[in-house]
């Protein structure tokens, strides 16, 4: 849960800078939300999360 909220809350933040930045319109940027939203839904949801997590634990493990 806390690896989903902080994903949440970060690309949530980069959302922000890229439509004050001028990057994203926020037509395009409700789409790709909304899209986000609606795949949460599906059965495919698990997969991403899954492909999430590991990522998240593999970010961790790299020793800089």
């Amino acid at each position: 849960m806390a690896i989903s909220l902080s994903v949440v809350v970060l690309l949530a933040i980069v959302l922000v800078v890229l439509i004050r930045g001028g990057s994203l319109k926020a037509g395009p940027a409700v789409v790709a939300v909304l899209f986000g939203f609606f795949l949460a839904s599906t059965d495919m949801a698990p997969s991403v999360n899954k492909f999430m997590n590991s990522l998240a634990e593999t970010i961790s493990q790299i020793n800089f």
